[in-house]
């Protein structure tokens, strides 16, 4: 298993334009992950449609112009972007998605909030998916396998609900299934934290539930590849 060969920008099919990125268990790393790839093939954006701390490794652009944002992406490549927002966070950026998107050749979106656990399940307004999204990557951390929905998931009410399962089952690869299933809400999942051969065989259960394609690895790790 490995990124040697494959970056995890093909593996997940992220292209020009906007890319959204939800679920839990990795979303940030993911983020910045494919950011370092994709700046040797053009301009990158990273921003948020909720809230994200605001990056110690790239220059972060407070309320830009777009004239500012501009020559920042012109200089440095990749930039990250947002609006300042309490507790020190960035919220999204006040210049529309779109001219973002015209701005800079890769948009990528943390769009999503998970309170650090592994796995989300979404309320009615979550996650917050721009229109302008060529690509929602959802990704689930396999650390919440075999835990208690209560500490393994965020909104783990709504996530019994859609499961049927109650709140101290573990969660297994067939119960997130069925939360992907239902929710419907990503092009393709990767399955963040796999980093033991058993936490593999439980991301390829999970692949084998899914219709779209699953990935899987540890993206701290850069070891990633395609399950499905």
């Amino acid at each position: 298993m490995g990124g040697g060969t494959v970056k995890l920008y093909e593996l997940l099919g992220v292209g020009p334009g906007v890319t959204a990125l939800i679920g839990g268990g990795g979303k940030t790393t993911a983020m910045y992950t494919l950011a370092e790839e994709l700046r040797q093939r053009g301009t990158v954006l990273c921003c948020t449609t909720t809230r994200i701390f605001p990056p110690d490794h790239l220059p972060v652009l407070a309320r830009p112009t777009e004239a500012e944002l501009r020559r920042a992406l012109e200089r440095h490549g990749c930039v990250c972007a947002g609006t300042p927002a309490e507790h020190g966070k960035l919220a999204l950026p006040e210049l529309p998605m779109a001219r973002l998107a015209a701005l800079a050749d890769y948009v990528l979106a943390e769009a999503d909030g998970s309170k650090g656990l592994p796995l989300k399940a979404h309320l009615a307004h979550e996650p917050v998916i721009p229109p302008e999204a060529a690509r929602t990557v959802l990704l689930l951390g396999a650390s919440g396998f075999g835990r208690p929905v209560r500490e393994a998931v965020h909104r783990p009410e709504r996530f019994c609900q859609l499961t049927g399962a109650d709140m101290d089952q573990p969660v297994t690869p067939a119960l997130a299934a069925l939360a992907v299933r239902a929710e419907g809400l990503g092009d393709v999942v990767f399955v963040n934290q796999a980093e033991t051969e058993q936490q593999m065989a439980l991301a390829k259960e999970l692949a084998l539930r899914l219709a779209c394609p699953v990935c899987a690895g540890a993206l701290r790790k850069g070891e990633w590849l395609c399950l499905s």
